[in-house]
């Protein structure tokens, strides 16, 4: 089956959803055996070097011949040992990166634009198709130090250059000097120069190589390797003793390892690798990584001519093709896939590219003139209009020319028909309306420029590799504590274990930020775009081996405070004269030190007492507030939980009513509290409602519930107040019999209308009545249509989806929910929302009261009692239990020269400075953007610190303080060092779903591309060691922003499928608000485990594959999990005895795709997957379902939906499209 023909049966978070008619889209990965190739392609693991040095700049390298082996994915992102990916090494004096990393590399990824220098022919041109395609698709793509991580890997062994063997460089007078940079630039990966300078020898000329990737499997660093030389080249590869050594670099080449370009064959590693000569460097000790994507040799290979392509400014036709080869373009019948034997498009058509719009270009001296092979019906045709999204690629992609995938209807456009009859002859395209096969129109918004559709002439394993980079981290910072001390250090990513020790700066958990490196100036915070945001958890859960933070009391005086800015104690904090007074580190006021707060200090200036007191040598801690901290001045009442229920029609006919009051009964015994051994002292309600609203007396000595009805909806009011509010303990026989005689007083109910307002306003008059803050779980069903305050209309308007009116559907319809909001913070009233629709509820409205509190919204589209039970009962058993804090004040103080300025997440503000939350529980995050308001200095660094003043389940009032202090730099180079792109992504989503309240999606979309582009090209510009524009060089630790970025790009918010309902929008976007970095990371960019290749034995999970269709093996079985699902996926062509392990059945046609679960079977594969399963769930804050997904069955849409780095059916790129893309924003900046 074509699945990207198939219409799209269902939205990826609920149920099918009627009406959508897919639009056909050529997909990447076609059916592979479970090898992992294309069926008619062989694989090649020809003699050939895996790694070909480069030539110096500006030197022009030979054509290669014979094709580019492919083997084992190739790993990405090497970093030594000393080269941690975020950072400094856990221990020591402020970061630096190690020597290692200083020193600049240099090679680099042509995507656009003329390279003359480069197609001059060396020797004889190429006579064969293969050889040509071989040399346009050579490529290679250099990092510095490379860990053993993959197959073919080896440490180096040693330092010199190996024995140079004969070269042919042309005229001295193209190299380009290096001018020394200087400040060291930071790492930066980069996506390379590549020029082979060998042929490839002993290459067989016509070997055919496969046209897709294999899955990407290649297994992580077990550990991490030793740091190589500064001047030593560690290629994980060197060239097989067959052939002839390479010429060695100048001395001071730069070590830049390649990844990409021809994959290493499969083969025993070489521990010697020559250094790539491609470029000298005038770094003293070698520059430090910078990632680049290749330069191609000479023309890259389009698929069309690149003349024909329109440009980003043409409005009118795109001008007609000509051919080098002198062909007239041809056109017109219909593309039929190759013959196996065939590789890829006909070049007859290559001219170099220009970098201008729409000139056609002309050949170049030493070009090399298309042969037409026999067998090719002449050239491409011309280039079509593709999909909407991001304005067209000057020159397409780069990398290896992949054939046609087999099992898909359509290939890429621009492929001959080999054997076929010449086909007639397209006249000049007109108007841009036509569609091609590989281009999908979007559902809206058809008038934005056509696209030129992704062909995959970069390979894929060439760009940077998010699993590469997870893996290596890993390997890096896995095993040893990460310890809070060192100023400014960066932590392991979110996807690595690791314990925290906290010396001073508040854990990862609590607090992580965009870089850990402030620049000094706001003129430099501007020239670099980049981020400066904390996103911070103040009541994260940590591990078990971690310890919770210390409760400080200091007496009634209250804790000592700054008499200026009002800052906390805490290590920043110096004292002088001998104790009795401290110095504020934020404001630098001096205040006196009480004097039962008086200690001596040491001869270092510190207390003797320092370790002693948490405030003095951690980074987290709280304080015992006094009387003066509470509301009124007077000591809070323990908190209350109150619930809601619809018992509309709806409600009770889908089993939730009964579902709901069942699972009450046992989970009132679970209320938040501090100390498990002691009974809760939350107090609890109910209320069940349709159009009308029934209060429940249940109190301990009455022998049977009673219910009131307030049918006054108009003016709510609480028609009791004793008996209302009672103690599980004491009135459990009562709240049993009441939560008994619910179902069944309701089961015949005919009543469909609710009303929604006057509920919430229920809850709060009830929480006013007893003086005490709490939290309302509302159990919800349909839009709140009865007369009523609050009453909504169905505004659901497809048409307005990509116009400029798309954003009043993200608003609220009425303004009575923000002021109900309003009063509900200012008595500490925090709402949950569950929803169970069956059509439009308008979640933006519904959603403005609790995203406002502090509250959640879970929302369960087409609720099924059998399906989704699991899901729903383990969302409210986890939302019911979680530790929270009630009636909360966030400020964010920081020291002088920035300050806190913006703020996201599910809160009210009623001033500048104060978030205020009802109800803060333990997964609600906060994020703060800072400003420059003055200069800072690289001595003193940045410090800001988070107090939370909350009330706790047992009602004591509490003060939680997170500091952080972060290094300050002068150099831009030390910003790019130290920034972590997870939590640049988390922000980028949050300011992105914000701003569609009051932008155009698409303008939306387009200040999200255009500030990266400018965070890339500040880098480029002022830390890259010069290079040629065709390359693509991206700093070390953002080399997986772009790729990131496309996932925000391409998500359901700012790009939806016609699938997706404007609900699923709006509860998404009012989710990812308040995700912490953890969460967004695996909702933007899925994790996607290879489940058949499980060691039972082993407590390790495979290594993840990366989120793409071609990596997929139809032998396997993969577990994907996106923070909200699961999915398993089962290829056609798994094991028998695979199946029988994990469904019980040999039949891969007997699998049932709609269960929900996986049958508890005997045997230590189905024990160790469901195991798995279960610790997935565990570590996410919302229960994840699990569906199976049949390979071509018509779930996999839904499925391959969330394999982002393909393109997906609402006309959203690829990973190797929008790195193009990307690349041609920075060099329009730069120019």
């Amino acid at each position: 089956m074509n699945v990207n023909q198939q219409p799209h049966m269902a939205s990826p978070y609920g149920q099918p959803q009627p009406g959508y008619q897919g639009y056909p889209q050529s997909g990447y990965g076609g059916q592979q055996v479970p090898g992992g190739y294309p069926a008619q392609f062989a694989p090649y693991n020809g003699p050939a070097s895996a790694y070909q040095p480069g030539p110096p700049q500006g030197v022009r390298g030979p054509p290669t011949s014979g094709a580019p082996p492919v083997s084992a994915a190739q790993a990405y992102s090497q970093f030594g040992q000393g080269e941690v990916q975020n950072g400094p090494p856990a221990m020591g004096p402020p970061p630096q990166r190690s020597p290692v990393s200083q020193p600049y590399s240099q090679g680099a990824m042509n995507l656009t634009g003329p390279q003359p220098q480069y197609n001059q022919q060396f020797g004889a041109p190429p006579t064969s198709m293969q050889q040509m395609t071989t040399q346009m698709a050579g490529m290679q793509v250099g990092s510095t130090v490379p860990s053993p991580a993959g197959p073919g890997y080896a440490p180096p062994t040693i330092s010199q250059a190996p024995v140079s063997a004969a070269y042919t460089p042309s005229d001295p007078s193209s190299y380009a000097p290096t001018p020394t940079v200087p400040s060291q630039p930071p790492p930066a990966e980069r996506v390379p120069q590549s020029t082979p300078s060998q042929p490839y020898y002993g290459a067989p000329a016509q070997q055919p190589f496969p046209t897709a990737a294999p899955p990407f499997s290649a297994p992580g660093p077990a550990q991490a390797p030793a740091p190589p030389l500064a001047s030593q080249q560690s290629f994980p590869q060197g060239p097989p003793p067959s052939q002839p050594p390479f010429s060695s670099a100048p001395p001071q080449a730069p070590p830049t390892a390649s990844y990409g370009g021809p994959l290493p064959p499969v083969q025993a590693p070489h521990p010697r690798a020559p250094p790539p000569t491609s470029q000298p460097s005038a770094f003293p000790g070698g520059p430090p990584p910078t990632s680049t994507l290749s330069q191609y040799p000479g023309p890259p290979m389009p698929q069309q001519s690149p003349v024909s392509q329109p440009s980003p400014f043409h409005s009118g036709p795109p001008p007609l093709p000509t051919t080098a080869g002198g062909f007239p373009p041809q056109g017109g019948a219909p593309p039929r896939p190759l013959h196996p034997g065939m590789q890829g498009p006909p070049l007859a058509s290559q001219g170099p590219l220009m970098s201008q719009a729409n000139h056609v270009a002309p050949p170049q001296p030493g070009m090399l003139p298309g042969q037409p092979t026999a067998g090719m019906a002449g050239p491409p045709p011309p280039q079509q209009p593709g999909m909407q999204g991001y304005p067209p690629q000057q020159n397409g992609a780069f990398g290896q020319v992949r054939g046609p995938q087999p099992g898909y209807a359509g290939q890429y456009p621009g492929q001959q028909n080999y054997g076929a009859a010449p086909p007639a002859q397209a006249p000049a395209p007109s108007a841009p309306k036509r569609l091609d096969p590989d281009s999908i129109p979007s559902p809206q918004a058809s008038d934005i420029p056509p696209v030129q559709k992704t062909r995959h002439r970069i390979d894929p394993d060439a760009i940077p590799s998010p699993i590469q980079v997870i893996e290596d981290d890993k390997a890096n910072k896995g095993s040893e504590p990460f310890v809070t001390g060192v100023r400014g250090q960066a932590p392991p990513l979110v996807t690595t274990n690791f314990q925290v020790k906290d010396q001073g700066n508040a854990s990862p958990r609590f607090i992580r930020c965009t870089s850990y490196n402030m620049p000094c100036t706001s003129d430099m915070a501007k020239q670099s775009q980049v981020p400066l945001a904390a996103v911070i958890k103040p009541l994260a859960t940590l591990p078990p081996d971690e310890i919770p933070p210390y409760i400080v009391d200091h007496g009634e005086g209250g804790p000592i405070r700054c008499n200026r800015c009002k800052a906390y104690m805490c290590p920043y904090m110096q004292f002088i004269e001998g104790g009795r007074r401290f110095q504020c580190g934020f404001c630098s006021c001096v205040t006196e030190v009480p004097p039962h707060y008086f200690q001596h200090l040491d001869h270092t200036g510190k207390r003797v007492d320092c370790c002693d007191r948490p405030e003095l040598s951690m980074g987290s801690y709280e304080f015992m507030a006094t009387v003066d901290y509470c509301k009124n001045n007077k000591i809070p009442q323990p908190p209350a939980f109150i619930f809601l229920i619809d018992v509309s029609y709806n409600a009770v006919k889908n089993g939730m009513v009964r579902m709901v009051c069942q699972e009450l009964k046992t989970l009132l015994d679970y209320l938040p509290r501090e100390n498990p051994d002691v009974q809760s002292n939350i107090r609890v309600g109910f209320v069940t409602y349709n159009k009308v609203l029934h209060f429940y007396n249940v109190k301990a000595s009455l022998a049977q519930p009673q219910m009131m009805v307030v049918s006054d909806v108009a003016d709510m009011f609480v028609p009791l107040l004793d008996g209302f509010l009672v103690n599980v303990s004491e009135s459990r026989v009562v709240i049993e019999s009441l939560l008994d005689q619910i179902p069944d007083m309701f089961a015949d109910t005919r009543e469909t209308e609710t009303v929604f307002g006057p509920v919430i306003q229920a809850g709060l008059e009830a929480l006013k009545a007893a003086d005490c803050a709490g939290k309302l779980f509302v159990f919800h069903s349909s839009l709140p249509i009865a007369e009523a305050p609050g009453k909504l209309k169905n505004r659901e308007d497809k048409k307005l989806v990509g116009t400029d009116k798309e954003k009043s559907l993200f608003q609220p319809q009425i303004s009575f929910y923000a002021n109900l909001a309003k009063e509900c913070v200012t008595q500490g009233c925090c709402v949950d929302l569950f929803l169970f629709p069956n059509q439009y509820v308008d979640v933006a409205t519904l959603g403005v009261v609790p995203t406002s509190t502090g509250g959640s919204v879970y929302k369960y589209t087409y609720f099924q009692a059998q399906s989704d039970q699991e899901r729903f009962l383990n969302d409210l058993r986890k939302d019911v239990q979680k530790p929270m804090g009630f009636d909360a004040v966030m400020r964010v103080r920081t020291s002088t020269g920035i300050r806190a300025t913006d703020f996201f997440g599910s809160f009210y503000m009623s001033n500048t400075t104060d978030v205020e939350l009802a109800g803060l529980d333990c997964d609600k995050t906060v994020t703060v953007e800072f400003r420059h308001d003055d200069k800072l200095s690289e001595e003193t660094g940045a410090l800001m610190q988070c107090a939370v003043l909350y009330t706790s389940c047992t009602g004591q009032r509490r003060l939680r303080i997170h500091n952080m202090a972060v290094n300050c730099c002068a150099q831009l180079a030390d910003l790019y060092r130290n920034c972590e792109t997870d939590t640049i992504i988390n922000y980028f989503a949050k300011y992105a779903y914000r701003s569609i309240l009051n932008n155009p999606t698409k303008n939306v979309r387009d200040s999200l591309v255009n500030q990266c582009a400018q965070i890339l090209a500040c880098y480029r510009k002022n830390c890259a060691s010069p290079s040629s524009a065709g390359q693509l060089i991206l700093p070390e630790c953002m080399k997986l922003l772009p790729v990131y970025l496309n996932c925000v790009l391409k998500s359901d918010v700012l790009h939806p499928g016609a699938d997706v309902s404007l609900d699923d929008r709006a509860y998404l976007r009012q989710l990812v608000s308040a995700m912490d970095v953890t969460e967004s990371h695996v909702f933007f960019y899925p994790r996607l485990l290879p489940v058949h290749k499980l060691d039972v034995e082993s407590d390790a999970l495979p290594v993840a594959i990366r989120d793409s269709e071609e990596r997929l093996s139809k032998g396997g079985v993969y577990l994907l999990e996106t923070g909200l699902n699961l999915f398993l996926w089962v290829g056609a062509n798994a094991q028998q005895e695979l199946l029988q392990n994990i469904f019980g059945t040999p039949a891969f046609s007997q699998i049932d795709p709609s269960m929900t679960s996986l049958p508890v079977l005997e045997n230590p594969y189905s024990k160790r997957l469901r195991e798995i399963i279960e610790s997935f769930r565990m570590q996410r804050s919302r229960y994840m379902k699990l569906m199976v997904v049949k390979q071509e069955d018509k779930l996999e849409l839904i499925f391959k939906h969330f394999l982002v780095e393909d393109k997906n059916n609402s006309g959203g790129a690829s990973y190797v499209d929008f790195l193009c893309h990307m690349h041609k924003e920075i060099r329009q900046l730069l120019s």
